[in-house]
């Protein structure tokens, strides 16, 4: 429980069941709403004026909405008891029905309510009836043309009725059959006035100096609006502060760190790391050189170097990570690099041991993984306690009941998919505190990068080793061209008898798994890879010899699958994104992703980077039966049409909104951004990140009651760690 330590931020805090009563408390938990503040920025998603009409042809079967549209006629049918009345509602071109069903008296009733007004708003879920949009029983108030209410609004109506009289708006809110818009707006006022002589949130000076509303002004403006331009500055107002509290815990974390204290590690002459850069056998870029001074001037600090390095794919990052590794080692320190999974780990393993050689040995080169025998783990973790092993790399195995004997650096491979307290295990040591170095191979945009990964300094690789083999990216559209299909697997012939290997990538495992890929905008099942491998080997790729590479392999398996692709055993691995991050395989020169429009843009770019590892150059086959007008279909031509993994980045920030790129799935607390769009609000990110540094330097230690609660409004959210 936060220990909130002003009475602004106890009462937004309140639980609404104990304001407005367990049975409203319970309904409005199930949209995730269980305090003031919660239903506080539970904000209206349209405003509807009664002097406007909806564009009936956004509505959409299945959601619950709410439209003002003209009465065309109002039609009934049957007679005694039962009936129905239908009221063709329209905007000027589209039409929407309204249906009733009831007795005499109650159609009478509402068809002499539907003939008062030359419009209404009704509200109700749409549905369909013989292939046209229909909403039965809809909720509405009919209106005059200038907006004015007519007719009796009965006491379901009373908060719309007040809202229309109030300003000529309604604001509709995101809500669910049980608990309507209306119902809604009513516990919002309630709530509002709770809060009306509650002191502002943020400092005074802030407000002032950033021509903010205050904190209930704004929610006024929001939940009982005079204006659409009221609304505006109300929302202006929330975002700032939600973005300040995210960069004000991110600037004192910043500022925490700088009081610990971590192991002074400088580059020697005459160690492995120099050994290292005498033997390599390629030039490291501008920006490796670059990256890499900055590392070690951050090594080089008693305060521990945080810093993310994200890097296009095949951009060179694990080079990097090496030097800085070693020169941990050289310092007399252990180096752990911890990776996600034990294929990743695998070759992580192999590519240091290849550029490293005979001074593998030197630095004693260890890997602890969940499925070494009994007697390897236990050499391993003898060797890791007495300090024998320098350079150790591992996956989950590391973080438990693990002894190091003296580590000063950590690197961190795709951080995201360990969680807050696994990570911790390595760095949060007693006495000093190793340097950390995370890695992606995610582009992460600049509004992304700020937002939730504020706390850590930020270098980024461009520049694609020289020697590289280009690759092009074509996609295979079988709905225009079904032929194509063919083709695709004599090109994979054509390759294979090249000397290339091929990846063919599938969306699921086996065809009974659930179809969960939401990128999909059809519900036609996607390629399996167990299936597929069947399919393949007993048709147009019988001749050639064919692995399978997934998730649920126990890992023993996996490994020797991917051996065997390594060592050119297999020619063609059917697979899933397993081998998505990090699987380096240089004579992979051809990749096919079935059903490509099942991924998202970031996800297609990196299982590209499998590919053209080498010196040779690669193709990447996307194909797709969507149809080619589709948003989709626009993806894969998108990433068809550049590598740039920055590009890209934030072409799919856009078509994915920050849900998946910031963790909507995790569990507990609030899972995203609340109002916030890293992509919208980048510049007012900025802003706040500017205020917030000031407001550190001015009260290191958070003395503020109000800066305290707006740290501890983001730290009792669990998603911005795991992110």
């Amino acid at each position: 429980m936060t220990n909130w330590r002003t009475p602004t931020a106890r009462m937004l805090h309140t639980r609404l069941a104990d304001v407005l009563g367990d049975k409203a408390g319970k309904a409005l938990a199930r949209l995730g709403l269980t305090t003031i503040d919660d239903l506080m920025h539970h904000l209206p998603r349209r405003y509807l004026s009664g002097t406007q009409t909806t564009d009936l042809t956004e509505v959409r079967a299945g959601e619950y909405v709410a439209v003002v549209a003209r009465v065309a006629r109002c039609d009934r049918h049957g007679s005694g008891d039962k009936g129905r009345l239908e009221a063709i509602l329209t905007d000027g071109r589209s039409r929407l029905s309204a249906t009733f069903f009831g007795k005499g008296h109650l159609l009478d009733y509402w068809q002499r309510q539907l003939s008062l007004g030359v419009k209404g708003i009704f509200v109700g879920k749409v549905g369909q009836f013989r292939g046209n949009l229909q909403m039965s029983h809809p909720d509405f108030i009919m209106l005059e043309e200038d907006g004015r209410i007519v007719g009796r609004a009965d006491a379901k109506h009373v908060t719309m009725a007040r809202q229309v009289r109030r300003s000529g708006l309604v604001g509709i809110y995101p809500a669910a059959a049980k608990l309507p818009t209306w119902q809604i707006s009513e516990c919002a006022d309630i709530a509002l006035l709770l809060l009306t002589d509650l002191t502002d949130s943020l400092p005074d000076s802030v407000v002032a100096d950033e021509g903010l509303l205050g904190l209930i002004e704004a929610f006024e403006a929001l939940h009982s609006p005079d204006s659409l331009e009221r609304v505006e500055a109300g929302l202006a107002r929330l975002k700032f502060e939600e973005a300040l509290a995210l960069q004000l815990t991110m600037a004192y974390r910043r500022a925490n760190r700088a009081g610990e204290s971590s192991p002074i590690i400088e580059p020697r002459s005459d160690g492995l790391l120099a050994a290292l850069d005498a033997r390599l056998p390629f030039q490291l870029t501008g920006e490796q050189k670059d990256i890499a001074a900055q590392i070690a001037a951050d090594m080089a600090k008693p305060t521990p170097m945080q810093r993310l390095l994200q890097g296009e794919v095949g951009a060179g990052k694990t080079v990097v990570a090496l030097r800085a590794m070693l020169a941990a080692v050289d310092a007399g320190y252990q180096a752990v690099l911890l990776a996600p999974t034990e294929v990743l780990a695998a070759q992580h393993t192999a590519t240091i041991a290849s550029l490293m050689g005979d001074l593998e040995f030197q630095a004693r080169l260890t890997t602890l993984t969940g499925s070494m025998t009994a007697i390897a783990r236990r050499n391993a973790l003898d060797a890791i306690a007495s300090g024998g092993a320098r350079l150790i790399i591992g996956t989950h195995a590391l973080l438990y009941d693990v002894k190091f004997a003296d580590i000063g650096i950590v690197v961190i491979d795709e951080q995201h998919r360990f969680g807050v307290e696994q990570r911790a295990v390595l760095t949060d040591r007693p006495g000093n505190r190793p340097h950390v170095l995370v890695l992606t191979a995610t582009p992460i945009p600049r509004s992304v990068a700020m937002t939730v990964f504020g706390d850590l300094e930020l270098s980024t690789l461009h520049e694609i080793p020289a020697g590289r083999g280009d690759v092009t990216t074509q996609v295979v559209a079988l709905q225009t061209h079904p032929a194509w299909l063919a083709r695709v697997w004599q090109r994979v012939h054509e390759e294979v008898a090249a000397g290339g290997q091929v990846f063919v990538v599938c969306p699921r495992i086996n065809l009974k798994d659930e179809d969960v890929f939401l990128e999909a905008e059809d519900k036609s099942p996607s390629a399996a890879a167990v299936e597929m491998l069947r399919q393949l080997s007993t048709g147009p790729l019988s001749d050639l010899r064919l692995g399978l590479m997934h998730g649920r392999l126990p890992s023993g398996e996996k490994a020797e699958a991917m051996a065997r692709f390594v060592d050119g055993e297999t020619e063609v691995l059917v697979c899933t994104t397993v081998i998505e991050v990090g699987v380096d395989v240089p004579n992979a020169t051809m990749m096919v992703v079935m059903d490509a429009d099942r991924f998202g843009i970031s996800q297609l770019h990196q299982l590209r980077g499998r590919i053209g590892r080498g010196d040779k150059p690669a193709v990447c086959l996307l194909v797709t039966s969507a149809d080619g007008d589709s948003l989709a279909a626009g993806r894969l031509r998108a990433v068809a049409a550049t590598r740039d993994g920055f590009e890209l980045a934030e072409l799919d920030l856009i078509a994915r909104r920050e849900g998946d790129v910031l963790g909507a799935d995790q569990a507990g607390g609030h899972s995203t951004l609340r109002l916030l769009r890293a992509i919208d609000d980048a510049n007012l990110i900025g802003r706040a990140r500017d205020v917030a540094e000031r407001l550190v330097a001015a009260d290191p230690e958070c003395a503020d009651d109000r800066l305290a609660d707006l740290v501890a409004s983001v730290e009792q959210s669990d998603w911005l760690d795991r992110s």
